[in-house]
């Protein structure tokens, strides 16, 4: 026989369960109620073949753990994963250069992949020398904002 609660059979207090937390996972897009729905659905089912309560909230427990502490990770580092292709300044980000003429606030140089570009400190303030190896940050227009990396 089923459990119940409150006159409320426990199979249907989990299918609630699990259709509140999709449907909450529908509009917030974290996983975490989506993995927690999952959940709910594997007590659904502990619970209509007539597991105890403390079986129905043992599989809750249990799978809700397991489906964030290992397949959220994974879930989350796919979903994250930029495109391994990128062209054009985008491509320049992340690259190394080294500074030819003097980087400060107003003006200076850099050559990264052999070509020399316009260059300014990515922080306000720093000042890079000639021969300095710096990063770059990110391209502003034709200029590239770079961080010292020495």
């Amino acid at each position: 026989m089923a459990a119940y609660h409150r006159g409320m059979p426990a199979w249907l207090i989990w299918t609630i369960v699990a259709a509140v937390c999709a449907g909450a996972e529908a509009v917030t897009l974290t996983l975490i109620l989506g993995f927690i729905a999952v959940a709910a659905v594997i007590a659904l089912v502990v619970a209509v073949v007539g597991g105890p309560v403390v079986a129905q909230l043992v599989a809750f427990v249990g799978s809700a753990v397991a489906l964030l502490g290992v397949v959220r990770p994974i879930a989350r580092a796919h979903l994250q994963t930029r495109p391994a292709l990128r062209t054009g300044v985008d491509a320049l980000v992340g690259r190394r250069g080294v500074v030819v003429e003097r980087v400060d606030a107003h003006h200076g140089q850099v050559k990264i992949d052999g070509e020399l570009w316009t260059a300014r400190p990515y922080l306000d303030g720093q000042v890079y020398e000639a021969g300095t190896t710096v990063e770059v940050v990110q391209i502003q227009g034709a200029t590239a904002l770079v961080f010292g990396t020495e």
